[in-house]
């Protein structure tokens, strides 16, 4: 039913949706569903204490600077400590490439605010997250999908997406929202190398890094973009912008992420964010840099490593016991989610029904797709629950596929 007001909307909205994810959510609220289907950390690990210190330690210290106005850049201390920080995994910034927002949506968003013109190209991988999409879709982007598989994008398929001229490449190297797989070493030396070669900036999106349960360590893209420029004087300059945030390794209600980018890239940004909400909140900033500093991200995200390998390992030790012949999955090495393929006859949406009919819930991987496809997937989540949850959910989850492969 239309009303008066569908008159006045800007076409813009048009290619605005709500988030499959979001609405999925609800379920979360309803006590009896276990839900598999939110990229939630798990609120057990939140350092709660950690945090009611800080915010006691902030407003006693220096709670008028904290409830005042602050610099669009953000905190400049939290910037200091992102530089620090970064430093240690080969990523050389100084506080004047970092910018502060209010989560990485809004960073994605940003970038699309200052890059996407109507029908420009971004060239993604397929499946690629959600919220990327939904950021830029109101800018009116096109999608140039390669294919992804256990080792992550195929680099082989780069070079003919290349070719249509995209605005720049959007990608997840580290535990990949939505499959949890990992670009390998040596596609990400040909991710950089063909991207320098035809001339199109890298969006790289870590937001998981740290979360690494088993395995090596894998140089960032940002890394490997610096060592061909032969960057030796450790200043951030190139052909990549990284995108990290603290909800994965803090907590998400505090919506903080930052941005690592060129000077001039970040000065645009500025503006951007100006005219979107001045500032990322003080008060946030501040408490984040108390709770952060003196070494504590480092503690806390080995404490959140261990307990979300428990809960993966409970995932797949299950999932190998009760899943039907012709379900397969990825073994993702950190961050929170995995990805299971069906029978290409099958529609997950479809199945998702008949799943929450059991009081269980996932999220069917069609939205993940930008140009279609993927009916037969579905992302997994298992930080969010308990490993005894987790068990459950998984049996009530494959009694569900049993009854439809025969």
């Amino acid at each position: 039913m239309q009303t008066p007001w569908d008159y006045r909307y800007a076409q813009r909205t048009q290619r605005m949706g709500s988030s499959a994810i979001r609405e999925l959510l609800k379920f979360t609220e309803q006590p009896e569903i276990i839900s598999f289907a939110g990229g939630l950390p798990a609120p057990d690990v939140f350092p709660v204490k950690e945090f009611a210190e800080a915010c006691q330690r902030v407003l006693q210290d220096c709670g008028a600077q904290a409830l005042q106005y602050g610099t669009t850049e953000g905190y400049q201390p939290l910037r200091e400590m992102i530089a620090r920080h970064s430093s240690r995994f080969g990523i050389h910034a100084s506080p004047e490439n970092i910018l502060i927002t209010s989560g990485s949506q809004q960073a994605l968003d940003l970038l699309g605010k200052i890059f996407i013109n109507r029908g420009d190209r971004i060239l993604v991988e397929s499946p690629t997250y959600l919220g990327a999409l939904q950021a830029w879709n109101a800018y009116g982007a096109e999608y140039v999908s390669v294919p992804s598989d256990e080792d992550g994008m195929i680099t082989d398929a780069l070079e003919e997406a290349l070719r249509t001229g995209p605005k720049f490449i959007y990608i997840l190297p580290n535990f990949q929202n939505p499959t949890g797989v990992t670009l390998s070493l040596k596609r990400r030396h040909q991710l950089v190398t063909l991207a320098d070669r035809y001339g199109v900036p890298i969006i790289e999106d870590d937001p998981y890094g740290q979360l690494r349960f088993e395995g090596e360590h894998l140089p960032s893209v940002v890394y490997l973009d610096g060592e061909i420029r032969a960057n030796h004087d450790n200043t951030y300059r190139g052909n990549v912008i990284y995108l990290s945030t603290f909800s994965k390794i803090l907590a998400p209600g505090i919506r903080l992420a930052w941005v690592i980018a060129p000077p001039e890239v970040i000065r645009k940004l500025v503006q951007a964010k100006q005219g979107a909400d001045l500032h990322t909140a003080t008060f946030n900033q501040i408490v984040a840099y108390e709770v952060g500093r003196g070494g504590f991200l480092d503690q806390h995200a080995k404490y959140i490593c261990q307990v979300y390998k428990e809960r993966r390992d409970v995932m797949l030790e299950v999932m190998e016991e009760v899943m039907p012949s012709g379900v397969h999955w990825t073994h993702p090495q950190g961050g929170l989610f995995l990805w299971a393929t069906l029978p290409e006859d099958l529609d997950t949406a479809d199945i998702l029904k008949l799943a929450i009919e059991k009081k269980v819930a996932f999220v069917p991987g069609t939205s993940f797709h930008p140009n279609g496809g993927g009916k037969n997937t579905m992302r997994l989540n298992f930080s969010y629950s308990r490993p005894k949850e987790i068990q459950e959910g998984m049996v009530r989850l494959a009694s569900v596929l049993t009854e439809i492969i025969k």
